[in-house]
């Protein structure tokens, strides 16, 4: 049987890092102190939408406009992609739709309606939002991209690796938060490409929804059980034949699973000690390395920030909070 999504290749990687560098800035890798640890953190919240999810969108819709430039797209997304899905098309002058489940964030739900897309709140998880924009996509004849299993996305996020490495190229492991595993995915290609395989690298998924981390374990994805977390972004399933599901098996790429107490407890803690507004998703990976679940306590380590799109509320509710 042939895959139907492949993995980006060599060419495609360089057509995502030319219209990366078309369109957005190279965000900064700065050192922040994680309980007195010098860790390498890749400020993709300072992206204009708040998220790394601007790349793969860019990357994706870029792509499509090649293909059909008349065309309209459509995407299901827990948000951060659906933003970076309407920037992306706002740059590139393409028509949009974007499903999001009826329980996302407020504040990534705002931020939407910013933009002249069609917003539709379908679904009560981002399985149900992404059930409907592909039913739509068969009716409207619309271009579906996933937030994950798409080569093209997947070429989009590889670019902040592609920087990453440039800026710190004395990295020796990096933690990456884990959702469908298109974020992942980029680094382990971006990787590939820069012949630094001597970067170790982590997977990182919540307690309460980790589909990828069971998946490698042999269950079927549809049999995860998910609870409510903060860290958004990564909740849910992935989808069961994901290119990306293969991608990180065949790297062999360990993930852990951060409770959530220490996802809300490492939102607090990036505010009050590092001055950082992180989204749940990606203080997850700050969690994991506060609390030694990488178990590497010596080399220099790296992770993203991948993003800041947390409502006033809960941020303001996590920060009156006590460990």
């Amino acid at each position: 049987m042939i895959r139907q999504v492949q993995p980006p290749t060599s060419t495609q990687l360089e057509d995502a890092r030319r219209v990366i560098a078309d369109y957005l800035e190279p965000t900064p890798t700065v050192t922040l102190m994680l309980r007195g640890r010098p860790v390498a953190t890749k400020m993709e919240s300072f992206q204009p939408t708040g998220a790394f999810k601007i790349r793969g969108a860019l990357s994706a819709l870029d792509a499509a406009r090649r293909d059909d430039p008349g065309g309209a797209v459509i995407t299901s997304s827990a948000g951060n992609h659906g933003l970076g899905i309407a920037h992306a098309a706002q740059l590139l002058g393409m028509r949009a739709t974007v499903v999001v489940p009826t329980n996302a964030s407020d504040a990534k739900i705002k931020k939407l309606r910013n933009y002249d897309i069609e917003l539709i709140q379908a679904g009560t998880s981002y399985d149900g939002a992404q059930a409907h924009a592909k039913q739509l996509a068969d009716e409207r004849s619309l271009h579906f991209v996933s937030p994950f299993n798409d080569t093209y996305v997947i070429a989009g996020q590889a670019t902040a690796f592609f920087e990453m490495l440039q800026q710190a190229p004395e990295m020796e492991h990096v933690v990456i938060s884990v959702g469908g595993g298109g974020l992942l995915s980029g680094f382990l290609l971006a990787r590939r490409e820069c012949n630094r395989d001597d970067i170790e690298v982590t997977g990182v998924q919540p307690e309460r929804s980790s589909s990828l981390y069971h998946v490698l374990r042999g269950m079927k994805m549809s049999d995860v059980v998910h609870q409510p977390t903060i860290a958004d972004g990564l909740a849910g399933g992935g989808d069961e034949d994901s290119v990306t599901n293969d991608i990180v098996a065949e790297n062999k790429v360990p993930i852990v699973l951060v409770p959530e107490k220490e996802i809300r407890s490492a939102v607090r803690e990036a505010a009050l000690q590092n001055g950082v507004v992180l989204e749940g998703s990606a203080s997850a990976s700050y969690a994991a390395i506060t609390n030694n679940l990488i178990n590497d306590k010596e080399r220099r380590v790296g992770f993203v920030a991948c993003g800041r799109n947390i409502s006033e509320e809960l941020l303001l509710e996590i920060l009156r909070e006590s460990d």
